[in-house]
């Protein structure tokens, strides 16, 4: 269930009490008058079934609600009432398959901002993958997957395509484009530093690693992978199943990618700075296209329903 906080002109509420009735799946409908101070209006306040709370939070949009007053949205984690129930019922599909378009482009813009903190996050995965792949250390590498926060701007940059929004997208490909060049090149400084204390050797890197070979040996199961990851990526984000974000994380080799490429390219090993740039392009591809076909194919499916549900009333 998701809660609506509405603050409303005291002459539209009348107009906005009667969508909220007449929207299927809403219950708990509160109308608080003149409540409100900033901005002045009445304060309405309401639960809705997930399922309907894109439908919903699209008509109060096109009243202009969000411009004159103010719509504010938050997640139920526990809801004992049976008319709640009887809400969820009444919403047609299931509410884990509901996709919350508005929700998914705020969070997506917060999450493609390019930031300090970003930086130092991506920055951060991508000095210990570094030290992953001198080592041969898959634990490294792994740990270095899971602080990566690129995923962000990546979802970004497909909802914008999908939800025609120019703006989210030049934004998320700057997140991307500077924060891996600012990592990459941070990283290139911290070999220098590493090789000067005897810690990183072109002797390590150039040896077999069996564990991280894969870093810079771009094949068809990276592209693959990739695919499956911007897939799980995406129902996660548009089904606040946030949780499965880490294991698309952990299983998609961008950052270590361009660790070993900031680390060959510190000691001139073309091959391996290719590879692993490849490696890397190959990944953010692969996680794009996918993220994009997973969101047009969940906007059609929802649009169907939602056409179905209207017909049927």
């Amino acid at each position: 269930m998701l809660h609506l906080r509405l603050i409303i002109p005291a002459d539209r509420t009348d107009e906005v009490v009667r969508l909220i009735e007449n929207t299927v799946g809403t219950t708990h409908l509160v109308v608080v008058p003149g409540a409100a101070r900033n901005p002045v209006g009445d304060v309405v306040m309401c639960d809705v079934a997930r399922e309907a709370g894109d439908e919903l939070i699209g008509a109060l949009r096109e009243l202009g609600l969000d411009k004159t007053g103010s719509i504010a949205v938050e997640n139920i984690d526990l809801s004992l009432s049976k008319r709640a129930d009887k809400a969820e019922k009444e919403a047609p599909g299931e509410g884990a398959d509901a996709v919350l378009w508005e929700h998914l482009a705020d969070a997506t813009h917060e999450e493609s901002t390019l930031s300090i903190t970003y930086v130092a996050f991506l920055t951060l995965a991508t000095m210990i993958a570094a030290c992953g792949v001198v080592l041969d250390n898959a634990i490294l590498i792994v740990g270095a997957m899971a602080v990566g926060p690129e995923f962000g701007p990546l979802a970004g940059l497909s909802t914008a395509i999908v939800q025609r929004h120019p703006r989210l997208a030049l934004r998320s490909l700057i997140a991307l484009l500077v924060g891996f060049a600012v990592a990459m090149a941070v990283t290139v400084g911290f070999t220098v530093f590493m090789d000067t204390l005897g810690y990183f050797t072109e002797a390590k890197l150039e040896a077999d690693r069996p564990n991280t070979a894969f870093v810079y040996a771009p094949d068809a199961f990276s592209f693959i992978v990739a695919v499956l990851a911007g897939i799980a990526g995406t129902l996660s984000l548009t089904s606040a199943k946030s949780g499965a974000l880490v294991g698309v994380a952990i299983s998609v080799t961008t950052v270590p990618a361009a660790a070993n490429a900031a680390v060959a390219l510190a000691y001139g090993d073309t091959k391996q700075t290719i590879g692993s740039t490849n490696q890397l392009l190959l990944n953010l591809a692969g996680i794009i296209l996918a993220a994009t076909l997973t969101l047009i194919l969940q906007k059609y499916l929802w649009s169907r329903q939602r056409a179905a549900t209207r017909a049927a009333r």
